[in-house]
């Protein structure tokens, strides 16, 4: 079934490359008007001209994530201009560094925890009454593996991902009873920036475009989804649900 978001506003973050850039394509072509929230201001503008040529509407706002005040600035213009907002997509994050736990230097961990956990406990509080006002609001937080795995060297961002999915769990909760439905996407192994960096001696070839992984990502927001508080993993071609114990 073809998604249909005409007329729906969205907010995706970390729009200018990756994952986030084509989640941001995928919902202006099923009709969203996209505000696509990046640092890079060239590649926001390679982002508006791809919309804009496929037919699709998007607003840019340029913004680091570590700003603040700047996320509750976003939440209050888009409420001044659409007065709601229908979907939100929190896709913005570092990775760190990969390193012993105790070789850590503090101001890395602390970018880390500030903008994966940070910013997207301040976009959430920023947008949370706008999603509300929407008749099938929809919150899409980017996850990983590494929230579970523990895996060596990586305690940092395992961590601040362990975090904003603990956030998007108790958010759920607090939310059940309306017609706004959270969830996790874990979106694995992806030919991104980030992955070359964690991984630097993969052949990217092997994984798949990130083009690939939005695709997947963007029924999440879809009017008719009913799951809400679950953690969506690639799995063989495909997301799979899961819920965490209470």
């Amino acid at each position: 079934m073809t998604l249909d978001l005409t007329g729906r506003v969205a907010v995706v973050t970390g729009a200018s490359r990756g994952i986030g850039y084509f989640i941001a394509r995928e919902l202006a072509a099923a009709g969203a008007h996209v505000i696509a929230v990046a640092r890079t201001v060239g590649g926001l503008e390679e982002l508006d001209d791809q919309i804009k040529a496929a037919g699709g509407q998007a607003t840019l706002v340029p913004l680091d994530l570590a700003d603040m005040a700047g996320i509750d600035r976003l939440g209050g213009a888009i409420n001044e201009r659409w007065g709601k907002l229908d979907i939100l997509v929190a896709n913005a994050g570092v990775l760190g560094v990969i390193s012993p736990i105790g070789h850590v230097e503090a101001k890395t961990f602390e970018k880390v925890m500030t903008i994966n956990v940070t910013s997207t406990w301040r976009l959430i509080r920023s947008v949370d009454p706008l999603l509300r006002l929407s008749d099938a609001g929809r919150a899409i937080i980017l996850s990983s593996n590494a929230a579970h795995s523990a895996r060596a060297f990586w305690a940092p961002y395992a961590a601040s991902k362990a975090a904003v999915e603990t956030m998007m769990r108790s958010w759920a909760h607090e939310t059940q009873s309306l017609p706004l439905r959270i969830n996790a996407a874990d979106p694995g192994a992806t030919r991104t920036a980030m992955r070359a960096q964690a991984v630097p001696g993969e052949d990217p070839e092997t994984l798949p475009h990130p083009s690939e992984i939005a695709r997947r990502i963007v029924p999440l927001a879809s009017p008719d989804l009913k799951e809400t508080g679950l953690i969506f993993q690639a799995k063989h071609n495909r997301f799979v649900a899961y819920r965490q114990p209470e």
